[in-house]
C-alpha cells in the first residue's frame, strides 16, 4: 500500500513541476499577498498632518504645539495665518487636522481659566478620524497635567490622582499592524492554495480521462487521495515557513511559543483544508470550476468568517 501511495505523490510532484501556472499559484501568490499586506495595508495611524492656527502666539501654545509634534503621531505642516484658510486646508487633504487657539488662551490660564482649544479633524475617514482624536485627547490631558502640577509646585501642593492607570499591551506592545496581519495572512495562504492546488490536481485526472484508468486499478480510492495529499501538505508547509521567515526579515515579526504546538495546529488546519479542497473536486467538472469555486469557499470566508 506504501508503495502505491509513494507512486502517486511522486507522479504528483512530477506533475507539479511541468505546471507552470500551479507552481505560480502556490510559490509566487503568498509572496504578492505578503507584500500587498505588508506593506499596502497599515492600520497604523502616524505622520498625521497638522496645520496651526494659533492667535495667542503665546509661549503656551508653542510649548503645546512642540508636544505634539515632538511624537511620531503628529507633522507640523504649517502655521495658519487666517480663517479662510483652514477650509482650503482640508479640502485640498493638505493637512489632517487643523489646531485652532483662541487669542485669550494665555489670559485665561494665567487667571486660573478653563479654555478650549478646537480640533478640526477631517472625518472622511472614520476610522482615521477617532484615532486622531484619541491621540489629541491624550496630548491635550498630558499638557493639562503638566500645567496642573506648576501651578501646585508654586502653591506648595501636591497633585492627588486617586487613581493612575497604567495599561500594558501584551503579545504587541507597540500596537503594530503588521503583527496582527502577517499571522492572519498565514492562515489565508495556507487554506487558498491548499484548496486551489487540492481541487485543480483532482479534477485535472477528470480532465484528462485518467481517472477512469485509476477507477480500474487495484489503487484504493484511500491510496489515490492520501497520494494526491502529501505532496500539497510539505508544500503547504514551506509555504507557511516563507510567510514566517519574509515577516521576521521584513517586518521583524518573531515567534514567541511552543514551535511543535504552531507545527501541529498547521498541519490540522491543513488537513480541514484539504478536505475541503477534495470535496470541491468531487463536483467540479472542469478546473476553471473548480478554481472558482475553490476561491469561493476558501478566501472569501478566511476574510468574512475568521476575524481577519
Amino acid at each position: 500500500m506504501l508503495n502505491r501511495i509513494f507512486a502517486i505523490a511522486k507522479k504528483e510532484l512530477k506533475q507539479l513541476s511541468r505546471d507552470t501556472r500551479m507552481l505560480f499559484i502556490i510559490f509566487f501568490f503568498p509572496v504578492v499577498l505578503l507584500i500587498i499586506f505588508g506593506y499596502a495595508i497599515n492600520f497604523d495611524v502616524k505622520h498625521i498632518k497638522i496645520a496651526v492656527y494659533d492667535q495667542d502666539k503665546s509661549d503656551y501654545t508653542r510649548e503645546y504645539v512642540n508636544g505634539l509634534i515632538s511624537s511620531e503621531y503628529f507633522d507640523l505642516i504649517t502655521y495658519v495665518q487666517d480663517e479662510s484658510e483652514i477650509k482650503r486646508l482640508l479640502d485640498e487633504k493638505i493637512v489632517q487636522v487643523v489646531v485652532v487657539f483662541p487669542n485669550d488662551l494665555s489670559r485665561k490660564l494665567l487667571s486660573k481659566q478653563e479654555v478650549k482649544v478646537q480640533y478640526l479633524i477631517d472625518g472622511v475617514d472614520g476610522t482615521t478620524a477617532s484615532a486622531i482624536q484619541n491621540y489629541v485627547n491624550a496630548a491635550t490631558y498630558s499638557y493639562s497635567i503638566k500645567l496642573t502640577k506648576e501651578y501646585l509646585a508654586v502653591t506648595g501642593k501636591n497633585l492627588y490622582v486617586p487613581i493612575d492607570l497604567q495599561p500594558r499591551f501584551w503579545f504587541n506592545p507597540e500596537l503594530q499592524s503588521t503583527k496582527f496581519l502577517i499571522p492572519g495572512l498565514m492562515g489565508m495562504i495556507l487554506i487558498v492554495t491548499a484548496v486551489i492546488s487540492i481541487s485543480l490536481s483532482i479534477v485535472r485526472e477528470k480532465e484528462r480521462g485518467t481517472i477512469e484508468q485509476i477507477n480500474v486499478s487495484p489503487l484504493s480510492s484511500f491510496e489515490f487521495i492520501l497520494g494526491k495529499t502529501i505532496p500539497y501538505i510539505f508544500i503547504s508547509l514551506i509555504n507557511a515557513t516563507i510567510v514566517l521567515v519574509a515577516g521576521y526579515i521584513l517586518f521583524g515579526l518573531v515567534i514567541k511559543g511552543d514551535l511543535f504546538l504552531l507545527l501541529f495546529g498547521t498541519l490540522t488546519f491543513l488537513f480541514a483544508a484539504l478536505g475541503l479542497g477534495i470535496f470541491i473536486s468531487t463536483v467540479a467538472d472542469s478546473q476553471q470550476v473548480a478554481f472558482q469555486a475553490a476561491n469561493v469557499t476558501s478566501l472569501l470566508p478566511s476574510f468574512m468568517l475568521s476575524g481577519f
